[in-house]
């Protein structure tokens, strides 16, 4: 039996290397050549991350449009004495003329526009960066849930081992005459049981694998094979408060944003007081008038003059920047919410690496001994056959609760990766219901999370495992 039960009591060691707080978008996870595939793939061909790419390009290709001058206006026209033929040549006031304007923005104009173009293409770029840090938490949630429901299979695989096992003990114990036909009916049933649940958790296994499938561009039925166990992944380590909040506040797309429409609201309030000045046409032209007349030329400077628009205007830079708080409050907001965020993270992950250390110091070999001794007791006619069915899904909920905590700690370093601005889940103990893990049944030793199912036998509460991974 020990034999049997040291894979589930000797988890490996976490990982406790610290991840570095440079501008780096990939949490702390062992080295599995799958998943950086995956990765690689995923932000080869998806399309959300081509979206924002070429949305952002857009907005390069505005800047050299904003500090652009306008076109200059070319006139051709003629002059002539009398209606009764063309008199270029013979009269002193007949000519050909040839004009040329070009506006001219007032001085500064242009740089302040430039300057507001590319800072627009900055905001846009950082919806780069946030689709890039999406794709990939997305790809390493995917692999932790497929590695989870493939380490649900394995914990599937030693319950039923267990169930065999005890299946052949009530059938000694009733062929002897020692032990009740209903003991090994029960676990015949339990063992049935369990085939159900293999069918629904190799449905669920299929779902994972086609959604990394089409996150990194696969066939959606291409197999996914995965050589990282989930123990190995082990729980995280995001660094001291102080550097964990800097690395959020350094990398955050969004606040990269904010910062930027803060510089760009300043920037529309100095065009804005500049819009007040007038702008200046420049214009210069030749008339030829033919014969032994010489040519006339003339050249011009006009700008308008702000009679009409000097009201609107300084109405319009209390516009700016009335307009120029908003972002400046929101990036205060936005700092805030980051800084929370991670403390969360890191209470949750305090937590959680806490939790980790419980079951693999202690609880696990103390489930392993618990059932080796109750089918000792119970081969020899010391302990009933509830005793058994509470021990064996007893071992397998405490493996997997330990397998979700360490899922758990990693999916907050995913979103510390991600600079999620996503709250933590509720901790609630265990969140995540006994129903959804293998042999979570109904216990007397866990009322709230294995209540006997609606129509259960009298008495079937306490002694019932049929509710075990009910949630699969």
């Amino acid at each position: 039996m020990l034999a049997l039960l040291s894979p589930l009591a000797a988890p490996a060691q976490e990982d406790t290397r610290t991840p570095s707080t440079q501008a780096s978008s990939a949490p702390v996870l062992p080295e599995d050549p799958a998943l950086a595939q995956l990765l690689a793939e995923a932000l080869e061909t998806r399309p959300e991350l081509h979206q924002a790419e070429a949305q952002a390009r857009a907005a390069r290709e505005r800047v050299p449009q904003a500090g652009a001058l306008p076109d200059p206006t070319l006139q051709l026209g003629i002059q002539n004495d009398g209606f009764t033929g063309l008199m270029i040549g013979e009269m002193e006031g007949s000519y050909f003329s040839i004009m040329a304007s070009q506006a001219l923005p007032f001085p500064g104009k242009r740089a302040l526009r430039t300057e507001l173009a590319e800072l627009g293409a900055t905001a846009a770029s950082t919806q780069v960066v946030r689709a890039r840090l999406s794709v990939e938490a997305e790809v390493h949630r995917g692999y932790l849930d497929l590695l989870l429901v493939r380490e649900r299979l394995l914990l599937l695989e030693r319950l039923q081992t267990l169930w065999k096992q005890s299946a052949d003990m009530a059938r000694i114990r009733y062929e002897t005459g020692e032990g009740a036909q209903s003991d090994l009916l029960r676990a015949q049933l339990e063992l049935n049981r369990l085939r159900q649940r293999r069918l629904a958790l190799q449905a669920e296994e299929r779902i994972r694998v086609q959604t990394l499938n089409r996150l990194s561009g696969r066939p959606l039925e291409a197999p996914l094979p995965t050589t990282m166990r989930l123990r190995d992944v082990g729980v995280p380590e995001l660094g001291d408060s102080e550097a964990a909040v800097r690395d959020a506040l350094e990398r955050s797309p969004e606040l990269a944003e904010r910062r930027t429409l803060v510089a760009r609201a300043g920037k529309q309030v100095a065009l804005a007081r500049l819009e007040r000045l007038p702008d200046f046409t420049v214009s210069a032209g030749v008339m030829p008038r033919g014969g032994d007349f010489p040519p006339m030329w003339q050249a011009n400077v006009g700008f308008n003059l702000p009679i009409f628009s000097g009201r609107k205007q300084n109405r319009a830079v209390a516009e700016s920047r009335a307009q120029a708080m908003a972002p400046t409050h929101a990036t205060e907001t936005l700092e805030q919410v980051l800084r929370l965020r991670v403390q969360e993270r890191l209470i949750a992950l305090a937590a959680l690496r806490d939790t980790a250390a419980i079951y693999r110091d202690g609880l696990l070999m103390q489930s392993a001994a618990t059932v080796e001794s109750t089918l000792t007791q119970y081969r020899v006619g010391r302990a009933s056959f509830a005793s058994v069915l509470e021990a064996n899904t007893g071992i397998i909920r405490d493996e997997e609760e330990y397998l979700r905590t360490l899922v758990e700690a990693q999916r907050l370093a995913i979103a510390q990766a991600e600079v999620s601005l996503e709250p933590v889940a509720s901790m609630g103990g265990s969140s995540q219901g006994a129903g959804g893990m293998p042999g979570a049944g109904s216990t007397p030793s866990a009322p709230a999370s294995g209540a006997a199912p609606a129509g259960s036998a009298p008495g079937a509460a306490a002694s019932s495992s049929s509710s075990s991974m009910s949630g699969m």
